[in-house]
């Protein structure tokens, strides 16, 4: 079985379809749809399912994906430890935030593409939570604060916000004093996520409501700055609208404790030396920038 083959069929399945596998592998479509039907009569099953728009995963083909990533992503991993240039190479499949990522992560992928020729760099932004095994990604950056799972993760960089809302809901509703008045007031949310404060060296955890919610921050800002509510928000995304006055801060005597950006990858014994760099690069990064949201 040609490891091309594996990639080829990984980059199909990932992208959706031959043509844009084609191109992300910098070859003919023609040379996808050989190797993809080399493994397939090697296999002997169906693995994608040719459609007008694209190819779709067959039930075998969703199985194989899962394993034929992983022999991919070890190949990638033989190759930077006898590689004796020590230029990485491979690819690095990266999940990232939609409001945070192309602002501030985007300039550190691109230089980290700068200075490694040899690797392909495939970045996904949204603000959707991916499954990093299932998905077939090396990692993730998120940011906020982490629940409990059994990825790994790596503190790159300090994110903090405040409590916004505008000053047309002030005046209607009134501003809340303390994290025991929220319950008396509209929230903006993402889900169903619980709030932190502190009073001093004393963390208060508070469950809001309220009817709009949204999975991206710039939403809940038009949201905060439309009157609909109160909204927790990292500084970079409201700093523009609480200098220009369309928001204010609210509660300042209960801050949010300080959040994180991390980088998250699958458990295993160690991280590629691919995710190891790209984490030393955005720890220098946010460490040039102390107040990067």
């Amino acid at each position: 079985m040609d490891i091309e083959e594996l990639e080829t069929f990984v980059e199909v399945a990932d992208s959706g379809g031959v043509s844009p596998a084609a191109r992300r592998l910098g070859v003919a479509k023609s040379i996808v749809s050989r190797r993809l039907l080399r493994l397939e009569t090697e296999l002997g099953v169906q693995l994608l399912a040719r459609t007008t728009r694209g190819a779709a995963l067959t039930e075998a083909g969703t199985a194989f994906r899962h394993y034929a990533a992983r022999v991919v992503a070890e190949i990638d991993a033989a190759k930077e430890t006898i590689s004796t240039d020590g230029d990485l190479r491979g690819r690095l499949r990266i999940a990232a935030p939609l409001t945070f990522g192309p602002t501030h992560l985007a300039p550190v992928l691109a230089d980290m593409a700068r200075r490694h020729p040899l690797l392909h760099i495939h970045a996904s932004y949204s603000d959707r939570m991916v499954d990093l095994v299932g998905e077939g990604y090396d990692c993730a950056i998120r940011i906020g604060y982490l629940p409990d799972s059994n990825l790994i993760a790596k503190c790159v960089g300090p994110i903090r916000g405040k409590l916004v809302a505008s000053p047309g809901y002030v005046k209607s509703h009134g501003e809340p004093e303390s994290p025991d008045e929220l319950s008396g007031h509209q929230a903006l949310m993402q889900g169903t996520e619980s709030w932190r404060f502190m009073d001093g060296d004393k963390v208060i955890t508070v469950h809001p409501r309220g009817r709009f919610k949204a999975d991206n921050a710039v939403a809940m800002v038009a949201a905060a700055v439309a009157g609909l509510g109160l909204a927790w928000l990292p500084d970079g995304v409201t700093d523009q609208y609480v200098a220009s006055g369309a928001l204010v801060p609210v509660m300042c005597r209960f801050p949010p404790p300080t959040a994180g950006i991390y980088v998250v990858r699958p458990a295993g014994q160690h991280p590629s030396a691919k995710v190891r760099i790209l984490t030393d690069m955005l720890i220098a990064c946010f460490d040039e920038h102390t107040q990067p949201t």
